[in-house]
């Protein structure tokens, strides 16, 4: 195409309307989205969102999602994360004091050694290097951090980075690191009624709107999440988003986050894999290492103790579990007491190590 076409097509996007540059961005993430799905990629629908978008902002494309899209985005990702608050699951949380201990000192522990290294080692900023060292929790992490203007395709890079890595290197580690028992059955899926779909919405965005009000930090998220929790925990409506609603807020946070790369070049993105790789094997030694002395001590499959500390998601870990006939509630368990720690502990820590949040900027981001 002749430089001049290239050009006024250039020209002619940057015109274009709020809306329309909205609509752009989307249909530009669910492309890199379904190209990562058909490869087969972890993740698939956010990272291949997020790196479409952000090779498009790199081309001074006008990328966009704003505000209150995101917002949006983070009720239904919260309601979908309460999903794994499963009622059987919390009620064998109590089985497992020991390893549920030493979960608690591995976070710690792997948090503050990522952080001392993205920091010092990487030369990240303080707030990057922070949201960036937390073992997990994508969508919750980007919700914080978006909140305080922080660098998020830093973020970003380093939480998909790490996700990418356990879930492309764990299954063949655990095979042969480990031997296998039985499988243990997943629950079936049970698809909400529509009335049951209207009154946990209802329940959630009020939640959301409470959190906000209550200056709750990532409180759209914070908020749906608590409230779809406590329903799907005490039994009394099942919990399970169907997938044409939660692959849509994947690709839209992807697109979010991939809009951010605009002060961005490719040089610096590479620089961002890099320190991003020696912080997850930072990371990632640690969470062996607590693996192995639990499994010397209390004679746990290895593999499942992996499963459980690997600072991932909770769906990724626990698909891997099942995957690999491992106990899936065990992995789930602990996966989801992490999650839930960091839910209740980050905003208060996030606080302490980097002071009370700038207020807010006007306009549309």
């Amino acid at each position: 195409m002749p430089q001049f076409m290239v050009t006024a097509l250039l020209s002619r996007l940057a015109s274009l309307s709020i809306v329309a540059r909205v609509v752009f961005t989307i249909v530009v993430g669910t492309l890199g989205g379904l190209a990562f799905e058909v490869v087969g990629l972890p993740a698939a629908w956010l990272s291949g969102a997020m790196v479409f978008v952000a090779i498009a902002t790199f081309a001074n494309l006008p990328t966009l999602i704003p505000n209150r899209l995101r917002d949006s985005i983070f009720v239904v990702l919260g309601i979908s994360m309460g999903s794994g608050v499963r009622p059987d699951v919390v009620e064998r949380v109590a089985e497992w004091p020991i390893t549920m201990g030493v979960l608690a000192v591995t976070v710690v522990a792997v948090t503050g050694a990522t952080y001392a290294f993205l920091r010092w080692v990487g030369h990240w900023n303080k707030e990057a290097a922070f949201f960036g060292a937390i073992p997990g929790a994508l969508s919750f992490v980007i919700a914080l951090a978006s909140e305080r203007s922080a660098d998020l395709s830093r973020i970003a890079v380093s939480q998909s980075f790490r996700l990418f890595v356990l879930v492309a290197l764990l299954p063949s580690l655990i095979v042969h690191a480990t031997d296998h028992p039985d499988a243990v059955a997943a629950p079936a899926a049970v698809e909400l009624s529509l009335a049951q779909a209207a009154l946990l919405f209802a329940l959630c965005i009020a939640a959301s709107f409470g959190a906000v009000r209550l200056r709750v930090p990532g409180g759209w998220l914070t908020g749906a999440f608590f409230m779809s929790s406590a329903i799907n925990a005490f039994g009394f409506m099942p919990v399970a988003l169907p997938q044409w609603m939660v692959v849509p807020c994947y690709v839209a946070l992807g697109a979010m986050v991939g809009a951010r790369f605009g002060n961005t070049n490719l040089l610096t993105f590479l620089r961002l894999l890099a320190a991003s790789f020696g912080a997850f094997l930072v990371g990632f030694a640690i969470s062996v290492a607590a693996a192995w002395a639990v499994s010397v001590t209390l004679g746990l499959p290895f593999g499942q103790l992996i499963l459980a500390y690997a600072p991932g998601g909770l769906e990724a870990m626990t698909l891997l579990a099942f995957v690999l006939n491992l106990d899936p509630a065990f992995v789930a368990g602990h996966q989801l007491a992490r999650y839930i720690g960091m839910v209740l502990m980050l905003p208060l820590v996030t606080r302490l190590v980097l002071g009370p949040k700038a207020p807010l900027r006007v306009g549309a981001e």
